[in-house]
Formats: structure tokens, sequence, C-alpha cells
């Protein structure tokens, strides 16, 4: 591969890697797009090669957050179970799909996503300094003991939150699994979403516990991506370098930052790319 494209895919990882660790992704929404406009990938190959880099993402950041006491790991683990197997569903049906589908399908919810990100941003803090996440936790969230807390820096406390709608939460787990081996991303676009709006998670306690669950399931999804031998092992080298030094920046910082910009920016990139993906795939 060209040294200025290796570089460049390095550069692509370290911002999808930053991007990924502050907001609970594995980078795939950002690594995606690139790989398909800049670099002439096929949709599948930049799938195949966001998977892996994703794997990378989760090592470098879950560790710290656990560190951090930030992960709600009895949760991350209730929730992978159903995660796992919907990635192993998805990455079968990817080999039969078009790409003109798969095309509008990533940018289809790429908007889902910046609509998402934009309409949130000044939810968050609001319900912070009003103890909000404290409620009523459901039988099963208390039989298993999955409200937790965690030291919130930006705050100046211990946010306590006690989770809800555990069954459905479960169900929509599994089909974050099935669309994080579809699209190539590590599910936490959409598992940061189930935890935070239906489970009542904080956002950051959310971002952590995505970390810890995405190498799971991106690992579930690259073996089988590898088996069909869809990845490039010369592209997947720097991008996964790259994510891995992103991810290692962005779990420094995300403990002492508010959330409401860094949604509203990401939110616009998110908005670009999706416009870009659904021209390629009409």
């Amino acid at each position: 591969m060209d040294p200025i494209a290796s570089l460049l895919m390095l550069l692509m990882g370290i911002i999808a890697g930053l991007f990924g660790a502050l907001l609970g992704i594995g980078g795939g929404v950002i690594i995606i797009p690139c790989l398909v406009m800049f670099f002439g990938f096929g949709i599948k190959e930049a799938i195949a090669v966001s998977i892996v880099s994703v794997v990378a993402t989760s090592i470098a950041g879950a560790s710290r957050y656990v560190d951090q006491r930030m992960t709600n790991v009895r949760l991350g683990m209730f929730l992978e179970t159903a995660t796992t197997a919907g990635a192993v569903s998805g990455a079968l049906l990817t080999i039969k799909v078009s790409s003109s589908l798969l095309y509008l399908m990533v940018g289809l919810l790429l908007i889902y996503l910046s609509i998402s990100q934009i309409s949130t941003r000044g939810s968050e803090e609001e319900k912070l300094r009003k103890d909000l996440f404290i409620g009523k936790e459901d039988e099963l969230a208390r039989k298993l003991s999955l409200s937790n807390s965690y030291p919130d820096i930006a705050e100046g406390k211990e946010v306590k939150y006690t989770v809800v709608r555990t069954k459905s939460g479960l169900i929509a787990s599994y089909l974050a699994g099935m669309i994080s081996a579809m699209l190539g991303v590590g599910g936490g676009i959409i598992k940061v979403p189930i935890m935070n709006q239906l489970m009542n998670v904080p956002m950051k306690a959310a971002v952590a516990t995505s970390k810890f669950m995405i190498g799971v399931t991106a690992s579930t999804g690259a073996l089988l991506y590898l088996a069909h031998g869809l990845i490039d092992e010369e592209a997947v080298a720097p991008v996964a370098i790259g994510v891995m030094i992103g991810a290692t920046v962005g779990t420094s910082v995300m403990n002492k930052m508010r959330t409401s910009s860094i949604k509203l920016a990401f939110g616009l990139l998110l908005l670009y790319f999706a416009y870009n993906m659904i021209i390629r795939g009409v």
C-alpha cells in the first residue's frame, strides 16, 4: 500500500478512535464512509476492516473505564448475551445482502444517530443535576443487581442510577448485535441509546459499558468476515493502530468533559457521511 495512504488511514483511525471513546461507539460510523469515499473500498470490504478496528477500540478503552469505576460490568455481561447472538445472525446476513442495500442501511442509520445526538445534547446535564436517574428499578434489574453508580468528575459527585425496562433492553441488544455485524460497527451506536434512553443509564456510564461490550460483539463478526476472505490486512494495520491511539486519548479525557458540544459536532458529521452513503446506494 502507498505510504501516504497508510498515513491517512492512520489519521482517520485516530479520529475514529477518539470519537469512539468519547461517545461509546466503535468508530465504524467514521471508518466505513471514509474508506468508501476517500480510499475506494467496496462497502463490504470497508465493513470488514471496520469491524476488526472496532476490536482495537474496545481493547484500548474498556480497561481504563473499568479502572475509573464507570463501567457497569454486570449490565454489560447481561446485555452481551443477546448482542453476541445478534452479531452471528448479522454477519451471516451481510454476505447475502447486496451492496446497494448496505449503502442505504448505513446512510439511514447515520441519519437516525445524527438526530439522536443533536436532539438529546442538552438534557443529560439537567438530569444529572436533579438526580433524575434515580427511580424505581424493575424486578429483573433488582434480582440481577444491575443498578449502579459512578464518580463523575465534571459534575463533582457520585452519580447513582437505577436500571429500568430490562427485558426490552435485552431484546434491543439482540438487534444491536445484528446491526453491528451487518454494518461493520461495534454496536455502540445502538447500545448507548438503548442504555441511556431506554434503560435510564447516564450517558457516561452507558459509554463506558458500551466500550466494555463492543469488543466481544465485534470479534464475533470479525471471525466470520475473516473466514470469507473479506478483510484487507494492509488496511487493517494502520486503521487499527490509529484507532487504539485515539481511543487511549479519548478515555483519558471523557470523564472530565460535558457531552453537549461533542454530541452536536458529532451529529453534524454523521449527517455529512449519511448523505454520501445514501447517494451511493440509490
